[in-house]
């Protein structure tokens, strides 16, 4: 059992630790989102949903790439890649004063998290290949 998993036994992608915060996360975004400007329905908010739901979507596909190992690699940088993206859109919104202080200091947080697990399972790719 490891930091990134508190499940002993991983099956499947929805069994790590990453993918559940990436995908709490999302429906979190989904739910702040909604009050957003109907203005910004195709620019921010879908903008800002799409790259959150990428985090854990390209985990997933991750997860099935681990039998070869550059592929299972680059896939978890693509999900960080997501994530920086996301948290772009977070600031963005902030600064365009449609969420709060505190919303874009939590979802900071929570996205701090969620990379370091990612940069962990970067750094330790070759242990979840087989």
């Amino acid at each position: 059992m490891n930091s990134l998993n508190r499940n002993p036994i991983v099956r499947t992608y929805r069994d790590l630790e990453v993918y559940k915060s990436a995908f709490r996360l999302q429906q979190e975004i989904f739910k702040i989102s909604r009050t957003f400007p109907r203005e910004e329905m195709y620019s921010m908010t879908d903008q800002m949903r799409r790259s959150s739901r990428a985090v854990g979507a390209t985990l997933a596909e991750a997860w099935a790439k681990r039998r070869y190992e550059a592929h299972f690699l680059s896939k978890l940088t693509d999900s960080d890649g997501e994530l920086q993206e996301t948290a772009h859109w977070i600031d963005s919104a902030f600064a365009c004063e449609y969420i709060t202080n505190e919303q874009h200091s939590r979802l900071l947080h929570d996205l701090a998290s969620i990379g370091s697990m990612l940069g962990k399972m970067i750094a330790t790719h070759q242990s979840f290949c087989h």
